[in-house]
């Protein structure tokens, strides 16, 4: 019995649908004439001499067309076995979802009119970013969603079996156009390739998504016994909001320039309006009841008035097009209310026209004056219904689409300053040599005056840093003034370390036009958002936090801010960075620093009357703060939350998530419904003691002192270079982004992205892990008694679950044999045995630990995931010894001859294998 035999055994369905799609995979590959390569697909055939001699590119887009397949079966039946779940019990009984939560607050003593208060405070913003971006090609994506679609469609009983062989045959279709595609970047992708992956996403999935999530409460809500008339109004429901880092994160991406910026923002807002437009014509389309001006609302009369006034003649042919239906004529009005010019029936251009909507609050209010009217003329259903749908959808998205966010090195600002001092003729050289008082005094005194540096008509002439920076806050200052800030995100300043460098934002920003001068005072018209990232930043974050929110600018500028976009109370975000942090120090030091700065940070904002919106800088894996939503969420310290979070959404963790519809639904559900019921559980409890803060720390203390003494060890450098395919991941096609911020050959100077995937990709996963056991073990030492109270709450305390079970996930897929593999490509002996030698200790230490903090092996446990991976693993070995053969003759290659045609067809081979392994372990760090 073959792996995958014993798989369909074990795991059922979902591994039956795998080999359907392997064998029509192999009747494609046969029909095309290429009945050798057929023999090569995994698991369904014996196995096959795939020696480094006979690898060809096609090996590996077969291997990863394979594992993509495998992703795909096993997402469906995640979504099969939720429904089935549901059906079986309740709708309670999936954790994290709306009816588990809204059980868990009734059952904590919170009462419906609690809940119903707190659900408008509710509001969360998936970030998309490029960064690292999609190992994947967006066409690959648009196949992707076909084939997944079919196999939905296959499952449906009521098709008969000439449908289903019609069925079968599109699918081999879409298989045929998968394999002709190809999966890999042959051209690093430029930064509109990679926004229209993320407009697929805006524009394609999401609109779908948000009804569904409007009814998922709606059913759990009477699941529960809550009256669902409570929570029928939009006003009263959670909002969801998206924001968008490509074009706008500049971070060491010297291709984000201004140009690109301003053309991002006009895409986004284009986009925006593709989805408006779908909303209105789909209304028209559902509103074709008879009813004349009479049946309907005196305000819903006067609103036709006025913009028959504005639209003139258009407006008169607007009211032509349906006489006699009225609700289809005041849609009809708003439609040509947009400002748009439309061509041939469909296509849309912005064309901005006097009178017409110039911010989405403006088309939402006529739409509730037609709900409003709907309900009076006896159609309360469609008003609930069709038009509520509408309003949600369109509050979304607004004119905007998604936030964009402008991200910039606080480093990069500071040389952008002095160059503008030097342009002044002052003393730039001397601002990059003050220590923090002496930037603190001059940047307070600038920040009392409008009057800039440098005249408007000189910018141009800057040096790079400074035109690159006033450049881009001009294009912000530009769209603020035509369209409000609706759809501008904050200026995110990465590497913060001092308050100076979030003054120096403004100063900045005084010299683009991006500041008001009130009767208050000067102020910005954008949040300044810190970023915390390394671990030393995460220790300092508190004291920043806290001058900088008792600055009279900061203080102006939120309020401010507060007024233009209606909120309750003074909001300012905060970013903390997982990656970085986890480089610098580990998992458990980075986790402990992460909760320890949030918690303290939370109390800081509690105190000063402001609301902090914590900006969570997560990554594709576990390394980078990935992890189960659910447990997450639970994991924040008390009123850190506080209703309102953002989260990035990297690279392949998109399409995992989001792909599909219902996927996309279930884990948008995960997110808003998390963040519902730990904000609205801290709103109404006390705040409780956790018993194992002190043992956290003093794990993280420990973890980080044998992680630390690893990376610093002389030799682990030349380690790392040899044992990882990190020189390959350099060269690689995957993304726009440089793998290094300024170019350095060093490790500080590496991105956290490449630092992790290179890590992964040779399987050892060291930065998810290593230091845990050492530490683990000198605990039941020298602690025996904490330890077994440590053991004992471990499953009861949510962040303990949270970081420990990661760490047993990240040990799952860390394969020793092939890591040994990895490390024979360490030219020296001395330096292979002895850094070697560390990790497989220090691994067969955590593995024990780790074993003994659970009670039982990973394969009792755990035990769909550990056939999922020696699933994958059968597959896997076959790229990874091909990996290792290919980046032994590359090196060789890249030494003697770079330049030969052999070097750039071995570069392409290896390349793919990175990619095929990649959509194995179903992520790029």
């Amino acid at each position: 019995m073959n792996v995958l035999e014993i798989t369909k055994k074990e795991l059922g369905k979902p591994y039956h649908d795998l080999e359907f799609l392997l064998n029509c995979l192999k009747e494609v590959l046969i029909e095309n004439g290429e009945d050798d390569l057929a023999e090569f697909i995994p698991w369904i055939n014996n196995r096959v001499n795939f020696s480094p001699k006979f690898y060809t590119e096609e090996h590996v887009q077969l291997y990863s067309i394979a594992f993509q397949l495998l992703n795909m079966v096993e997402e469906n039946g995640a979504v099969q076995n939720r429904r089935r779940i549901e059906n079986d019990n309740s709708l309670s009984s999936i954790g994290g979802l709306w009816a588990e939560s809204l059980k868990s607050l009734k059952e904590q003593g919170i009462t419906e009119d609690q809940i119903v208060d707190s659900l408008s405070d509710i509001r969360v913003e998936p970030v998309l970013t490029a960064h690292p971006t999609e190992a994947k090609r967006s066409t690959v994506l648009e196949h992707h969603r076909m084939l997944y679609l079919l196999l939905v469609k296959r499952e449906n009983k009521m098709y008969t079996d000439i449908e289903q062989k019609e069925t079968e045959r599109e699918i081999k279709l879409v298989l045929d156009r998968l394999w002709r595609t190809g999966e890999i970047y042959l051209e690093k992708p430029d930064l509109a390739s990679e926004l229209r992956n993320v407009l697929h996403y805006m524009t394609n999935v999401f609109p779908e998504v948000i009804p569904l999530l409007d009814r998922r409460l709606v059913q759990a809500w009477e699941d529960q016994g809550l009256d669902p008339k409570k929570i029928r109004d939009a006003e009263v429901l959670p909002k969801i909001r998206f924001g968008n880092w490509v074009g706008g994160d500049r971070d060491g991406h010297p291709l984000v320039t201004s140009d690109v910026t301003r053309q991002t923002l006009e895409t986004l807002r284009m986009n925006a309006f593709v989805i408006v437009r779908r909303q209105l014509v789909k209304l028209i389309k559902l509103l074709s009841f008879s009813a004349s001006i009479e049946d309907t609302t005196s305000e819903m009369r006067d609103r036709t008035h006025r913009m028959l006034e504005t639209l003139h003649e258009e407006g008169n042919e607007a009211m032509h097009r349906n006489e006699g239906e009225v609700f289809r004529q005041f849609v009809n009005l708003m439609l040509t209310m947009l400002p748009l010019d439309v061509k041939r029936g469909h296509a849309v251009e912005l064309k901005e026209l006097p009178g017409r909507y110039i911010i989405a609050r403006e088309l939402v209010d006529d739409l509730k004056i037609l709900q409003r009217a709907l309900i009076q003329y006896g159609a309360e259903n469609i008003a609930y219904s069709d038009i509520h749908e509408a309003i949600r959808i369109i509050e979304t998205f607004g004119f905007h689409l998604a936030h964009l966010d402008v991200r910039q090195n606080s480093a990069f600002h500071d040389q952008a300053i002095a160059q503008i001092m030097k342009a002044a003729a002052l003393d730039g050289d001397a601002f990059l040599g003050w220590n923090e008082k002496q930037r603190l005094h001059f940047l307070n005194e600038e920040l009392k005056s409008p009057r800039p540096f440098i005249p408007r008509n000189m910018l141009r002439d800057l040096e790079h840093n400074a035109n690159a920076a006033i450049s881009c806050y001009q294009v912000l200052a530009n769209h603020a003034e035509l369209y409000g800030t609706f759809g501008l995100g904050g200026l995110i300043v990465s590497m913060t370390r001092e308050t100076s460098d979030l003054l120096a934002v403004y100063l900045l920003a005084r010299e683009a036009g991006l500041i008001e001068n009130t009767p208050e005072g000067l102020v910005s018209k954008l949040p300044v958002v810190p970023l915390f990232e390394t671990i030393e930043d995460l220790q300092k974050s508190p004291k920043i936090i806290n001058e900088f929110l008792d600055h009279p600018f900061t203080q102006r500028s939120l309020e401010y801010q507060r007024k233009i976009n209606g909120e309750k109370m003074p909001v300012q975000m905060v970013m903390v960075g997982y990656s970085d942090s986890n480089k610098d120090g580990g998992i458990l030091a980075s986790q402990w620093h992460l909760y320890h700065a949030q918690s303290e940070l939370a109390e800081i904002g509690r105190k000063k009357g402001v609301k902090l919106r914590f900006f969570h800088g997560k990554g594709g894996s576990i390394s980078r703060g990935a992890g189960p939503v659910r447990w997450f969420l639970k994991t924040l310290p008390h009123s850190s939350v506080n209703g309102d979070i953002r989260q990035t959404e990297q690279g392949e963790t998109i399409s995992q998530k989001y792909a599909n519809k219902l996927n996309a639904a279930y884990n948008m559900e995960l997110f808003v419904a998390g963040t519902a019921g730990s904000s609205i559980l801290h709103k109404y409890t006390e705040k409780k003691k956790n018993n194992f803060d002190q043992t956290l720390k003093y794990l993280a203390e420990e973890s980080r002192k044998h992680y630390m003494n690893l990376l610093h060890d002389p030799h682990f450098i030349d380690f790392f270079r040899e044992a990882t395919p990190i020189d390959a991941i350099e060269e690689s096609k995957i993304g726009s982004r440089p793998s290094r911020r300024s170019g350095k050959k060093s490790l500080s100077d590496l991105r956290a992205i490449p630092w992790v995937f290179s890590w992964n990709q040779s399987r050892f996963n060291l930065t998810s892990w290593y230091g845990v056991g050492s530490t683990l073990e000198n605990f039941q030492k020298e602690k025996p008694k904490e330890f077994e109270k440590f053991k004992k709450g471990i499953m009861k305390d949510s962040l303990l679950t949270y970081v420990f079970t990661n760490v047993d996930t990240s040990l799952a897929a860390t394969d020793e044999e092939i890591m040994k593999q990895y490390a024979s490509l360490v030219t020296d002996p001395k330096v292979r045995e002895h850094i070697f030698g560390l990790i497989q200790d220090e691994l067969a230490k955590t593995r024990k630990m780790i074993d003994i903090l659970f009670e039982l092996p990973f394969n009792d446990r755990r035990r769909q995931h550990h056939y999922s991976n020696v699933l994958r693993a059968e597959a896997l070995n076959d790229l990874h010894k091909n990996q290792v053969a290919l980046l032994k003759k590359w090196r060789k290659l890249k030494k003697h001859n770079a330049d030969s045609e052999e070097t750039k067809k071995i570069t392409m081979r290896l390349l793919l294998t990175i990619n095929g392994i990649a959509s194995a372990l179903r992520n790029t760090g």
